[in-house]
């Protein structure tokens, strides 16, 4: 494969040339076939000896210009400017057959100068739950870096007990982070913060170039672009659980995956972070988060823009949000995006969704399950059949009303087009998935990986890969889990 290095040349001064060190017996456990045929890649160069040879040997192409990135961060809160990549490397950038430029990333990399004395490298736990994660929410529609390949290996590692070692080749736009910037504008370094604009701009922004106020539509597009994936975060019951400002990218993609999890029953102050113990990255604090990182990051835009310009961005934030999070969650029960000129039913609603939500976090129910319920019972709706969807509740005369509050309006926005309930039907099985990505089923994987057995792995990316597909044979993946499987906790070494 032909590699660029546009980062490791044009930003030296701000990298650490490291190449990679190899782990013990290790070998290529997956391959994801998909991602390598959208970037080009023959699938043959990610076979073990190639792959090997690419990353280890002298004269191997994948390790010839490898960098370890340079920023810092607000994590929890507080600014640490003692970071960087400390276990995976930038091997260089690809170009895909449609001319967009992707990163190659090597995670578990090994020791760099950004360590800080830790071992460099990673776990198969947590290589296999990054590689899960990406591409279920890559099929969700909501956009996250992808693991190209995962290898394995006997060399033991040390986390809160002895692990085996592992790493991923990752792809993303760019691995530029909002702690790039945080970096080199709070350590005083006007040259290298400019220098990174400037590459930003030129490689990742370019229409900003043509524009009489490019850092203020680069900032207004990265504020945009995390909105927009927060709002859909919010929308799938997805808790990303380690939203520090290191583990932002300007690229609005899910990234950097830790205690991550999709919700079970659906508490909306539910934290997947165990060393989390204020709860400030639980599943309901992310949107104000989510801005309270981007104003960490219009610190660095400070020598560009005056204040009130990066106010006026800021307050875009929250109407992006909210309007994307609505018409994600209309679309999610059927109610679709009609041109409605009568005020009275989109307040209706508006209320509609506000009272399911309500039922949902009042029965504690499954966040998941009861999205694809509706989908699956709504044509019984057409003949008032209610007790399909109210008798899985608690309060079933409430979901009853609701059921009849819902058949009324429907019936209305039907009026207003051409659709058919079946069609309407067909919609939402299309955008709720029977198949959510679960700790419980993660953790399975991962058992039975730590044996050298990748099956459940594997029968979970294919349902993963097609979550609105029936697959009978699988039917077991798609159930809620029991009572001690839900609400899993994880810490950040995961």
């Amino acid at each position: 494969m032909q590699l660029f290095h546009h980062y490791a040349t044009e930003l030296s001064a701000i990298s650490s040339h490291v190449k990679p060190f190899p782990v013990t017996r290790a070998r290529v456990a997956v391959r994801n076939e998909s991602l390598a045929a959208e970037l080009g890649i023959d699938l043959k160069e990610l076979e073990t000896d190639a792959l090997l040879s690419a990353l280890f040997s002298e004269n191997g192409e994948l390790q010839a210009n490898s960098v370890a990135q340079k920023y810092g961060g607000h994590q929890f809160g507080q600014w640490n400017p003692n970071l960087g990549d400390g276990r995976g490397l930038l091997l260089g950038e690809i170009k895909a057959p449609n001319g967009a430029f992707w990163d190659l990333h090597l995670k578990g990399a090994g020791q760099t100068p950004y360590s800080r004395h830790a071992d460099g490298r990673a776990v198969l736990r947590s290589t296999i739950r990054e590689y899960l994660a990406g591409e279920a929410l890559h099929v969700l529609g909501i956009p996250s870096s992808r693991s190209l390949c995962l290898l394995t290996s006997h060399e033991p590692v040390h986390r809160e007990q002895r692990e085996r070692g592992a790493m991923m080749i990752r792809t993303c736009q760019s691995h530029i982070r909002f702690g790039h910037f945080e970096y080199f504008h709070h350590s005083n370094q006007p040259q290298q913060l400019e220098a990174l604009f400037n590459y930003s701009f030129k490689h990742h922004f370019p229409s900003c170039l043509n524009s009489p106020t490019p850092h203020r539509d680069m900032f207004q597009s990265i504020v945009t672009k995390t909105a927009l994936m927060i709002a859909k975060w919010q929308a799938y019951g997805f808790n990303h659980g380690v939203m520090n400002t290191d583990n932002m990218s300007i690229h609005g993609i899910t990234f950097d995956y830790g205690p991550y999890a999709f919700l079970d029953d659906f508490i909306p102050e539910y934290v997947c972070n165990s060393s989390d113990h204020t709860g400030r990255y639980a599943f309901d604090q992310q949107p104000s988060i989510g801005l309270w990182n981007l104003n960490a990051l219009a610190h660095a835009f400070t020598p560009f823009l005056e204040i009130d310009e990066i106010k006026a961005v800021l307050t875009t934030y929250e109407t992006t949000l909210v309007n994307e999070y609505q018409i994600l969650m209309k679309r999610r029960l059927g109610l679709y995006e009609h041109t409605i000129n009568d005020a009275q039913l989109v307040s209706e609603i508006d209320v509609l969704i506000a009272e399911w939500m309500t039922i949902l976090e009042d029965e504690k129910a499954d966040f998941h399950q009861s999205f694809r319920l509706v989908s699956e019972q709504l044509l019984s709706l057409e003949s008032l059949d209610l007790s399909s969807i109210s008798d899985n509740f608690v309060q079933a005369d409430r979901v009853r009303q609701w059921c009849v509050n819902y058949h009324e309006i429907q019936q209305n926005l039907i009026s207003l087009s051409d659709s058919s309930w079946a069609q309407i039907q067909q919609k939402m099985l299309a955008v709720n998935p029977k198949f959510v990505l679960r700790n419980h089923l993660v953790q399975e994987a991962i058992e039975a990986a730590e044996d050298d057995d990748f099956s459940i792995f594997e029968v979970l990316v294919k349902v993963l890969t097609s979550p609105f597909e029936d697959h009978p044979e699988f039917a077991h993946f798609s159930e809620p889990p029991a009572n001690p499987q839900k609400g899993i906790s994880l810490s950040c070494s995961s």
